[in-house]
């Protein structure tokens, strides 16, 4: 066709209308697809960093002894005394009574941070479960291999906190109330629980935490022993009565001293062998009475919830759920925990309000009332949801490199807690002594000034520190203590 054609020219349109043409949705390669879902779901197989990252900040927690905070400021007035007339004064002042706070089991009812060591603990014992029998599983262990290393790890850690127990006594001190004596003891029930459905470990629970409700709230003292063990706290141990007797009405059944727990173990313990202790009364010899922080055997029924808590949550998250959702349902998971809890007891409240006040089920640690258990959980929950996200779904993970190298060796960190600290402060402050002879520093003479106040939180960082290098040692030779 010519351009100099007008004919021709006039034929053709000035736009030509351009039809949509559908588009093809394209298909990705078949390896990117697999590659997505890889990033969506996590490997089954892979070690949560997440887990030894909680578990060594709890054990980090209690090894450091809270870093002596609440005795210095409780021996040491001059660490107030300082602020007096300051511009923040009151600031100051808060911050380290908070510290103080905080870092100290309270006396009785409500709860500190130090009060959730124990319970995070108790909660990541059960987080693990699931973990472990998987790892069996796949190594082909048969379940009666199994079972019989869960009865081999359920007696050693009730032998082992026996004998960590027994370390400033006379003779083998039978007291069961520390953590692994607790854990020990409730192990196998909790491990009965172990990939059975949500609604049954649900009913395990409620069943465990009510039925010790009903145990504590039917007991009614014999007046004989009431009356004996009074007299005992007044006489031998010059307790006022309001240090056991916190609670009236309903909630009465839950005092320090009193309950039913305790009247238990003034039979139990007496069947073991006793020393006569030279504080109590001489006229009633080796008899067990009360145990002075009012901790009793018993407290490890209600720390079988405590530990299938944690079991629910293991088993949500090595489950095929999306990450979020996972976080999601820890998240709900302790909310609804301090819904029920703040419900059975008004104690917990952030706020006084003297016109609603009941104690239905009173949150009480020391004793572990199925109050405490619930309330706890939540806490732990909410914990561990922080922790998962932070390091296996947003993928931070090199900052708790300092708490997964303790995590990874829990049972040895505990260990060293309570058998070496006295021998690391010594062992330092005879070799820095040297030192400071030597090069005319003064490391020791700071860090062991008995005229400053803020020694002895120096050196409870410097003890801390010694056995996280332990920890650090072990890690990086593949040294792994486990039971």
């Amino acid at each position: 066709m010519s351009q100099n054609n007008p004919d021709s020219d006039s034929q053709i349109p000035e736009t030509i209308p351009l039809q949509k043409i559908p588009e093809k949705p394209i298909t990705p390669p078949l390896e990117t697809v697999q590659k997505q879902e890889q990033q969506k779901k996590p490997n089954p197989n892979q070690r949560l960093v997440s887990l030894d990252a909680y578990r060594g900040f709890v054990m980090l927690a209690m090894a450091s002894g809270g870093l002596a905070i609440a005795s210095a400021v409780r021996n040491s007035p001059e660490i107030l005394d300082q602020y007096n007339g300051t511009q923040w004064e009151f600031s100051w002042k808060y911050l380290w009574q908070t510290l103080s706070y905080q870092l100290s089991h309270v006396e009785w009812t409500g709860t500190a941070f130090w009060d959730l060591i124990q319970p995070s603990f108790m909660f990541m014992v059960g987080v693990s479960m699931p973990f472990s029998v998987r790892k069996r599983n796949q190594k082909g262990d048969s379940t009666l291999r199994i079972w019989s290393h869960a009865i081999f790890r359920a007696v050693l850690l009730v032998a082992l906190g026996v004998f960590l127990s027994s370390q400033y006594s006379p003779q083998t001190n039978f007291t069961f109330a520390n953590v692994l004596c607790q854990i020990g003891l409730g192990y196998l029930v909790v491990f009965f629980y172990v990939n059975r459905s949500f609604a049954t470990q649900l009913i395990g629970v409620v069943t465990i935490l009510g039925g010790y409700w009903f145990f504590f709230y039917q007991y009614m003292p014999v007046e004989d022993e009431l009356t004996a063990v009074k007299s005992y706290l007044t006489e031998v141990k010059h307790k006022d009565e309001a240090e056991w007797s916190q609670f009236e009405g309903v909630g009465s059944a839950w005092n320090k001293h009193t309950n039913a727990a305790a009247a238990v173990d003034r039979q139990f313990l007496n069947q073991f062998p006793r020393y006569d202790d030279p504080n109590d009364d001489p006229d009633q010899g080796d008899t067990f009475w009360v145990n002075n922080g009012g901790y009793q055997t018993l407290n490890f029924i209600p720390s079988i919830a405590t530990m299938l808590f944690g079991l629910m949550a293991g088993q949500l998250l090595i489950s095929n759920r999306i990450e979020k959702m996972k976080v999601k349902w820890l998240l709900q998971a302790g909310l609804v925990c301090f819904v029920i809890s703040m419900l059975l007891d008004t104690s917990i409240w952030p706020v006084t309000m003297e016109q609603w006040e009941w104690h239905l089920v009173p949150i009480v640690k020391r004793i572990w009332s199925p109050g405490w258990a619930i309330f706890s959980a939540g806490w732990a929950f909410w914990f561990l949801a922080v922790f998962y996200w932070i390091i296996d779904v947003k993928g931070y993970k090199k900052w708790a490199f300092p708490f997964v190298v303790v995590g990874m060796n829990s049972i040895a960190m505990y260990c060293m807690a309570q058998l070496i600290r006295p021998w690391v402060q010594k062992s330092l402050k005879i070799h820095l002594t040297t030192l400071d002879e030597a090069t005319g520093w003064s490391v020791a003479g700071s860090l062991f000034s008995a005229d400053c106040p803020y020694a002895p939180i120096a050196i409870s960082a410097t003890v801390l520190f010694v056995l996280w290098l332990i920890c650090l040692w072990m890690y990086l030779q593949r040294i792994f203590v486990k039971i």
